[in-house]
């Protein structure tokens, strides 16, 4: 297991990390250095990417944080950069602070690939990459990708099983429905060892049962008390009947302050961090995309809430 990686400044006892500017308004690649920069110079101890690949007219899904026929999910889902330039951006210039996703959707990638941009991200920051995956829940990113929706689960059980092997093996090899990787060198190896920590997100029992017998942690979502403390029960006992030390495994906590939801403004984010600490959860990573008009005012928000916080 990766040991969760050391505080350095935290808000109270809680490690504040801040989502990248990535997605809509705030979806300006040219001001990624900048932004990741003064973050981290705030005392920000990671830095977050998420993974949207289209958004299309008439969506089979609905945005499972509170989309509606309407309006099937955010507008600002509509502008989206990449993740993988936009965290390799924020890796050259800054120092300490950890880089995440929060989450790439898994499946639709492949292995092979995914291994060698995640490993080159690990070596760019000097071992500061956290690998967040999850199933996503737009079925049209997965056919615009050649992706079968139906088995979703088993296929990111599958690339867990090729990065591990990647990540791992030498030489490298590995058989399944899905791949087949021929036994080869692979030279480029992550600067973590013996791989980057996985948190893997859902918010499900078989997603959490998922967290518990192979991830280093949770991606979770503001959610009531009850509903964080019963999912991580799964996990942790998941954890223990497979004969993983449970005591190792992280939460990090997402939370989007977003007008209409219980956390409107950045406000109402230090009393989630309140709950957060009683609750045990020591990462919070904040996400301001639909409170932020622009890069520069995402920053004076990501001040305040220190002040506040």
């Amino acid at each position: 297991m990766t040991p969760t990686p050391e505080s350095r400044s935290p808000v109270r006892g809680t490690r504040l990390g801040l989502a990248l500017p990535q997605y809509g308004p705030l979806a300006d690649p040219a001001a990624v250095a900048r932004f990741a920069t003064a973050a981290e110079d705030l005392g920000y101890e990671s830095l977050w990417v998420g993974d949207r690949i289209l958004t299309p007219l008439a969506p089979s899904d609905l945005y499972p944080g509170g989309g509606t026929p309407e309006h099937p999910y955010p507008k600002e889902f509509e502008t989206f950069a990449d993740p993988f330039t936009t965290l390799a951006t924020a890796a050259v210039v800054t120092r300490t602070a950890r880089l995440g996703m929060s989450a790439l959707t898994g499946p639709v990638y492949s292995p092979v690939l995914l291994a060698r941009a995640l490993t080159s991200l690990d070596l760019a920051s000097g071992g500061r990459l956290d690998v967040g995956l999850g199933l996503g829940w737009l079925r049209e990113e997965y056919s615009a990708t050649g992706v079968p929706w139906d088995g979703r689960g088993k296929r990111l059980d599958a690339v867990l099983d090729a990065l591990e092997e990647i990540w791992t093996g030498d030489p490298v090899a590995h058989e399944g429905p899905q791949w087949r990787i021929a036994p080869s060198t692979v030279g480029l190896r992550p600067a973590q060892t013996p791989r980057p920590p996985v948190l893997l997100g859902g918010f499900s029992p078989p997603a959490l049962a998922r967290i518990g017998r192979r991830a280093d942690g949770w991606l979770a979502g503001w959610m009531p008390k009850e509903y964080l403390t019963g999912l991580w029960s799964v996990a942790l006992e998941t954890a223990e009947r497979a004969g993983r030390d449970s005591s190792a495994l992280r939460r990090v906590l997402r939370i989007n302050p977003r007008a209409g939801t219980a956390v409107e403004t950045v406000h109402d984010v230090p009393p989630c961090l309140d709950v957060a600490r009683e609750l045990g959860i020591s990462e919070v990573l904040v996400d301001l995309h639909y409170v932020a008009k622009d890069v520069d005012h995402a920053l004076e928000l990501a001040g305040r809430l220190v002040t506040e916080s």
